[in-house]
C-alpha cells in the first residue's frame, strides 16, 4: 500500500506516530526481554513507556518513504539504514547506557560490524517495514476518527509530561551519587521530594541497566573537555564542519562557476548544516567500523551519505516547500535528490573522515580549556537556535509568497519585510520553489 503521509498531517499529528510507535518498541523490547530473561524489565531511558528511538526513526521513514512509492527494495533498504543510525544514535547519546546493554540494545544493523548485529538489523527493520505498510495505515485511520480538539490536548499534555520525565531522569543521571545531591539541597521539603525522585529513577535504571551507576560515576571523575565520544564533542565537529564546508563548496562554485556564491544553510554566518549534521552523522554511525578495513567503512558511508542526502532533500522540500539542489539532469541520479557518483563521494568522504580527520579532529577539541569550552559550547548552542529557527521561519515564508499566501500576523509581515524574495534569492541563488 503507497500513501504519502506527509500531504494531510500536521506536526499534532506526528506526534501521535511518535508517541505510539516509542510506544509500541517499549513493549517489543519489554518482551523480548522477558523472553530472554524471564523477568520484567522496563527497556526505556524515561521512566514512561516509551524508546524514544523508535518513534524518531518512524516519524523519519513517513516523511521518506513515501517519496520512493512503488519502489520496495530500495524502501527496505533505507529503512535498515534510517533504523541503523537512529539506533547508533541512540546508544551514544545514552552515553554510559549504551555500555551496560550492549548485548540486548546492539543491533546497529549495517553499522555493527558484525554478522549476529547484522542479522538482527534486518530482522528489525522488517518489522519497521512491515509495520509502514500494514500497521500505520490501521493507526492512521483510527486517528482520523479523534476530534482534532481531543488530538491537540492530548499531544500538548504528552509532550509536557515526557519533557517532565526526561529531564528529571537526565538530572539525576548527570547528579550521580545520592550524597552529592543531597549535599546541594538547602530545604528539607524539598531534599525529601528530590530524593524519591533519585532513588526512583537510580532503582529503576540499575534493575534495566545493571552497573549503570558505577559507569556513571567512574565518567564524572575525569574533568577533560569533552573526551571521548559525547555530545560536547558532536556539537563541536558540527560546528567546524559546517563552517569549513561552507568556505569548500563557496571556492568550489568559484572555480567552477566563475561566481562567489553562499552555500550557508542559514540566514547569518557561513555555517553548512548538511556538512556539520553529515560529519556527526558519520561520526556516530561509523565509529564501530573505525577498525575494520577500509571497504567496510567505504560501503557503510555510501549507502548512509546517499540515504541522508536523499532524506534532507526531501525534509527541506516538506517542511519548507523548497529545493536547494535538483540532480535530474546528471546520470544514475535517484529521484534528482542524490545518484551513484556523490554516494561514491560519500564512501570516500567516510573512509577520510573516520581513519585520518576525525582522530586528529578530536584531540584539538579536547585540548581546550574545559570551562571555556563549555562556555563557547553553549554560547554557540543559543546563537545557531535561533539562527536555524528564523532562517525556517523566513524559507517557510518564502515558499507560502510564492503560493500567493499574504501574512497572517505581525511576524509573518516582519518576515516578509525583513527577508523579502529578492533578500532570499541572493542569499541562495540555487533555491527554488517545490512544485505543488
Amino acid at each position: 500500500m503507497d500513501y504519502d503521509v506527509t500531504e494531510e498531517n500536521g506536526l499534532t499529528d506526528f506526534i501521535w506516530y511518535f508517541l505510539f510507535y516509542s510506544f509500541m518498541g517499549w513493549v517489543m523490547e519489554v518482551g523480548f526481554c522477558a523472553l530472554l530473561r524471564k523477568q520484567f524489565r522496563n527497556r526505556g531511558f524515561l521512566s514512561a513507556p516509551l524508546l524514544p528511538s523508535y518513534g524518531i526513526a518512524f516519524c523519519i521513514l513517513l516523511v521518506v518513504l513515501p517519496q520512493l512509492n512503488g519502489h520496495y527494495a530500495v524502501q527496505f533498504l533505507v529503512v535498515m539504514i534510517v533504523v541503523s543510525v537512529v539506533e547508533r544514535i541512540a546508544d551514544e547519546f545514552t552515553g554510559q547506557v549504551g555500555k551496560s546493554i550492549k548485548w540486548e540494545r546492539g543491533h546497529d544493523g549495517l553499522l555493527s560490524g558484525n554478522g549476529k548485529g547484522a542479522a538482527i538489523g534486518i530482522l528489525i527493520a522488517a518489522v519497521y517495514y512491515m509495520s509502514y505498510l500494514v500497521v500505520h495505515p490501521l493507526f492512521l485511520g483510527v486517528t482520523l476518527l479523534i476530534p482534532e480538539t481531543v488530538k491537540n490536548v492530548v499531544a500538548a499534555v504528552a509532550c509536557f509530561a515526557a519533557a517532565m520525565d526526561f529531564s528529571a531522569v537526565l538530572y539525576a543521571v548527570r547528579t550521580g551519587k545520592t550524597q552529592k545531591y543531597e549535599a546541594r539541597q538547602e530545604n528539607a521539603i524539598w531534599k525529601r521530594a528530590a530524593r524519591w525522585i533519585f532513588d526512583s529513577v537510580r532503582n529503576r535504571l540499575q534493575k534495566a541497566y545493571p552497573g549503570f551507576w558505577e559507569m556513571s560515576a567512574e565518567q564524572q571523575e575525569d574533568c577533560r573537555f569533552a573526551q571521548g565520544f559525547c555530545l560536547d564533542k558532536l556539537i563541536w565537529v558540527f560546528f567546524l564542519s559546517s563552517l569549513l564546508g561552507d568556505l569548500i563548496e563557496m571556492v568550489y562554485c568559484r572555480i567552477v562557476g566563475g561566481e562567489w556564491m553562499s552555500r550557508s544553510s542559514v540566514l547569518y554566518g557561513p555555517f553548512s548544516f548538511v556538512w556539520g549534521a553529515g560529519a556527526a552523522l558519520l561520526t556516530v554511525a561509523l565509529q564501530r567500523l573505525a577498525k575494520k578495513n577500509d571497504r567496510y567503512v567505504f560501503a557503510a558511508g555510501f549507502l548512509v551519505g546517499g540515504v541522508y542526502e536523499y532524506s534532507c532533500s526531501v525534509i527541506t522540500e516538506v517542511l519548507f516547500g523548497t529545493v536547494f539542489w535538483d540532480y535530474s539532469h546528471m546520470p544514475l541520479n535517484i529521484g534528482g535528490r542524490t545518484n551513484v557518483l556523490f554516494c561514491f563521494f560519500w564512501g570516500t568522504l567516510a573512509v577520510i573522515w573516520v581513519k585520518e580527520i576525525y582522530p586528529r579532529l578530536s584531540g584539538w577539541i579536547e585540548a581546550l580549556p574545559h570551562l571555556f569550552g563549555k562556555i563557547l559550547t553553549w554560547l554557540f548552542l543559543v546563537f545557531m537556535a535561533c539562527n536555524a529557527i528564523l532562517t525556517a521561519a523566513a524559507m517557510m515564508r518564502y515558499g507560502a509568497r510564492n503560493r500567493v499566501q499574504k501574512p497572517e500576523n505581525q511576524f509573518e509581515a516582519f518576515l516578509d519585510e525583513r527577508y523579502p524574495d529578492a533578500f532570499m534569492e541572493k542569499r541562495w541563488k540555487n533555491m527554488k520553489t517545490a512544485e505543488p
